[in-house]
């Protein structure tokens, strides 16, 4: 019976503790939702198709997630914590070269979807079409964006109070590297993907470097030159 487990799952969590095997059953989930999602999109994406990939009984379901909405963001929450922690490796690794680490930034993140094309689909394609996943993007966006603006800040010292000019530079990467993974996934930049790891990096330092080039004119500025 579609979405009923088969009569080997019985025993198919026989000696496990309970909370590891809510924890099995809710991972058996959000690895069919990202299969169903990052492949055939949200049409496929329902309790009942989720519930059919992963051969899992419909009220385990629900001891994880109240609805499908829950379950998609909780999809995405983990996705991005797989590519933080990848991220913050090799940014770690490349030492204290900035180019070198933003390299290593790109060249992370570009692989992270490009290995795995049903990831990028689901961060950046099918995020646009959920309320409730839209939002969880512009939440994790804008805390990117906090974050390099404190890298930035880190580098080349604090803006003055007030001043967006980091900020700005920080969501033109965010955001505009988001809209480039996506043209490159669907074949709208066709270049190879270490053409386009060198080209990323290569824009993103020349905005970082212009970006602290227009605070420090500010800073230099006479106070009434900013009004």
């Amino acid at each position: 019976m579609p979405g009923v487990e088969p009569p080997a799952g019985r025993t198919r969590w026989a000696g496990v503790a309970p909370e590891d095997r809510r924890a099995a059953r809710r991972d058996l989930l959000l690895d069919a939702a990202l299969e169903l999602l990052g492949t055939a999109g949200w049409k496929a994406t329902t309790v009942r198709g989720v519930c059919q990939a992963a051969q899992l009984n419909p009220r385990y379901f629900y001891e994880s997630f109240a609805d499908i909405e829950a379950l998609v963001v909780a999809l995405y929450d983990r996705l991005m914590r797989d590519l933080a922690r990848r991220l913050r490796a090799a940014v770690d690794a490349a030492g204290d070269d900035r180019r070198a680490q933003v390299r290593a930034a790109v060249e992370t993140t570009v692989r992270f979807v490009g290995d795995d094309r049903r990831r990028g689909r689901v961060l950046y394609v099918e995020a646009l079409g959920n309320e409730a996943l839209n939002r969880r993007r512009v939440e994790t966006g804008f805390a990117v964006v906090d974050a390099v603006e404190r890298d930035a800040a880190g580098r080349h010292g604090p803006l003055p109070a007030g001043a967006p000019t980091g900020r700005l530079g920080a969501a033109v990467v965010v955001g505009g590297f988001s809209e480039v993974l996506v043209a490159w996934l669907d074949g709208r930049i066709a270049m190879s993907r270490d053409q386009l790891v060198e080209d990323a990096t290569e824009l993103f330092v020349a905005l970082g470097d212009a970006t602290a080039a227009i605070s420090a004119r500010r800073q230099e500025a006479p106070p009434d030159a900013h009004g």
